[in-house]
């Protein structure tokens, strides 16, 4: 095939005098109506992907997990599993000493014995917890004695309940979204898909673009030059652009000013779901790329000439229900009208949300505390304040895989240090580019109706992070201006009612929904079959002993409750206290509890038995001074809007 460009045209002077101007020059927001108001600005399809095709991909459909992660009750350190008021009071010169059975519980193997005050079991770092145990000793503070027939541990150092232990659910729960539609799945997003065992997942099928440069003077990269040409970079600056918007790149090369030739490229293109081509777009001699658009009527171009500098000679096109836009050819005014005008088309065809608006210095809210001797990564997230970025610490474990998702960044703390104080401007390095400051910060007690709601923001383009720290802190974090809503539902022990004793002149309270707590049970443990209330359980119950219970933590609103039905009563296992509903009903439905109190709503996913206990009311508390906070007034028109109240309502929440 001969590499000799065509002959150009002849120039006719008076054809070049008589030049066709602009018939009128748009505005931006005029321009981008007439563009959009003929295109369909909804994800193009689906696509089902292996998960170790998924990554750069956009997840069309939120995620709920169906299995809680951790599964069970786990060790988070080599050791051994006890009852921790074995361990009161111990101390390297005066050890406490239990029994140690001989079974060794490593990752994978269920336990066979029951751990009783005065006994231990080895566990492995991933052991499953026993039953009876509420804490797990590190083998660095205990010695073992005795004989291999009589052995005997020496504890050197106390431990509380729950101490170096992950509960059930503590990760992930059972029925927690755990990703949303729209999101781009980094690295971070396939381990929490791997770690709910999804190997598939469902993505917005990627727009496929095509793109060209017209004009006899460009000529492809990696070919000789000639005088008076230059480089065709348009194409490669347009094509990765498409690509870091998720879209797919169809290069179709370099055209000549040839009507023919530019017709049939067009063709070609519009096989795809775009075409984006770049010079011609003016009225002067040899610019006829305009010339080949304007033969579409369907409605054909919509905009050829926007009041920018640069990029005014913009031709924006609809045929056929699909985008044809004329890039001016100047490299600086073909990137800078393709981001201003085509670029958010390509998120909408992908399923992205709109685009708003590596180290960076943010504020610590707390004091921080490091151990001396090593080198901590503390993952935090980013809130927006009035005097600028705070870094939130934030976190479940380090088994967790969701705390590196949520996270903003991490800042680094030296060997040396113990404690950063309450203030302290810090450095924090970024787990990404371009990561962002949330728009809606939400700290309190986890619910799945909190859950649909944030989804909901989502999709209206507010980014939103929540930090599942019970009701209690929640409560403390919208004290001290920490975040923007508190999702909190705590009793007063006195009248009985909600959140509202709760309240200050600097904290306002917003209706939420109801939901029932209730006592949880296995539907097949014959001490509960004759229980027609929650008290007859209760009494079944404590009647008997080895009837464990499992326990919710301090501060949080359900914990308040239990402790208000117990009054003094210490029933076996409630020193077990687990940081979730699902956590809850996990350890019943697994037999490492008896019973537990727990909502409705979550506990029907492990087909356990349910007797109401008290219905109670989740509010969200907002600081006054963030009411006119553009995401936060979204957020509170969006629990009155009737749609949103009635799906919560078919969730199984109760709303006024």
């Amino acid at each position: 095939m001969s590499t000799t460009p065509p002959t150009p045209p002849v120039p006719d002077p008076l054809k070049d005098a008589r030049q066709t101007q602009f018939l009128r020059v748009l505005t931006r927001d005029e321009a981008t109506a007439r563009f959009r108001q003929h295109l369909d600005l909804r994800p193009l399809g689906i696509d089902s992907v292996a998960l170790e095709a998924a990554l750069g991909r956009v997840l069309a459909e939120d995620i709920v997990a169906q299995v809680d992660v951790p599964g069970f009750d786990r060790s988070n350190v080599d050791g051994f599993a006890i009852v921790a008021a074995d361990s009161y009071e111990a101390m390297e010169e005066a050890p406490r000493r239990v029994a140690l059975n001989d079974e060794l519980l490593t990752p994978g193997v269920q336990p066979r014995l029951t751990v009783a005050p005065g006994i231990a079991t080895s566990i492995a770092t991933g052991g499953m917890l026993p039953r009876g145990a509420d804490a797990v000793v590190m083998v660095e503070h205990t010695e073992l004695t005795g004989d291999a027939g009589a052995r005997q541990l020496e504890i050197s150092r106390a431990v509380a309940p729950g101490d170096n232990i992950s509960y059930t659910g503590t990760d992930i729960a059972l029925g927690e979204t755990v990703l949303r539609a729209g999101q781009t799945l980094s690295s971070r997003e396939i381990g929490v898909l791997a770690a709910i065992g999804r190997d598939q997942v469902a993505v917005f099928r990627r727009p496929r673009v095509a793109i060209f440069s017209t004009g006899n003077e460009i000529v492809a990269p990696g070919t000789p030059i000639r005088p008076g040409a230059v480089y065709d970079s348009n194409a490669a600056i347009i094509g990765a652009a498409v690509t870091e918007l998720g879209g797919e790149p169809v290069y179709l090369g370099v055209v000549p000013d040839d009507e023919a030739a530019l017709a049939t490229t067009l063709a070609d293109g519009l096989q795809h779901d775009m075409v984006l081509l770049s010079g011609g777009t003016s009225k002067g001699a040899g610019d006829i790329s305009y010339r080949i658009v304007s033969r579409f009527n369907d409605p054909g171009i919509v905009a050829h000439g926007v009041a920018l500098k640069p990029g005014k000679p913009i031709c924006m096109a609809v045929t056929g229900g699909k985008p044809v836009v004329i890039l001016p050819g100047f490299p600086t005014s073909a990137i800078f009208t393709f981001h201003e005008f085509v670029a958010p088309v390509i998120r909408s065809y992908a399923g992205q949300a709109e685009a708003s608006g590596e180290f960076v210095e943010a504020t610590l809210p707390m004091r921080i505390n490091s151990e001396r001797g090593r080198t901590e990564y503390l993952l935090v997230g980013l809130v927006e304040g009035a005097a600028g970025l705070t870094a939130y610490p934030m976190g479940k474990g380090s088994g967790s895989v969701t705390t590196f998702s949520n996270a903003d960044g991490f800042i680094t703390i030296g060997q040396h240090r113990e404690i950063i104080d309450a203030g302290s401007r810090v450095s924090v390095q970024l787990l990404g580019r371009g990561i962002e400051a949330a728009d809606l910060v939400i700290i309190g007690s986890h619910c799945v109706g909190l859950d649909y709601l944030i989804g909901e923001l989502l999709r209206q383009g507010i980014r939103a992070k929540a930090l599942h720290v019970g009701s209690m802190g929640g409560l403390a974090a919208a004290r001290r201006g920490e975040c923007d809503i508190a999702g909190i539902h705590l009793m007063d022990p006195v009248s009985g009612d909600y959140n509202h004793h709760l309240l200050n002149d600097s904290l306002s309270l917003h209706s939420g929904y109801g939901r029932m707590q209730g006592i949880v049970f296995r539907r097949d443990d014959p001490r509960f079959a004759a229980a027609a209330t929650a008290d007859e359980a209760l009494a079944a119950a404590l009647a008997d002993a080895d009837c464990s219970m499992v326990n919710r933590n301090p501060g949080s609103g359900t914990r308040i409750v239990v402790d208000a039905l117990l009054g003094e009563r210490r029933p076996t296992g409630y020193g077990v206290q687990t940081k979730s509903h699902n956590a809850v009903a996990a350890a019943v439905a697994q037999g490492r509890a008896d019973w537990g109190v727990a909502i409705d709503t979550v506990v029907a996913s492990y087909d356990l038995g349910f007797l109401p206990l008290q219905a109670e009311q989740y509010d969200f508390v907002i600081p006054r001074d963030r009411l006119t906070r553009p995401a936060v007034a979204k957020f509170v028109a969006l629990l009155q809007q009737a749609e949103v109240r009635e799906r919560l309502r078919q969730m199984g929440f109760r709303v006024a």
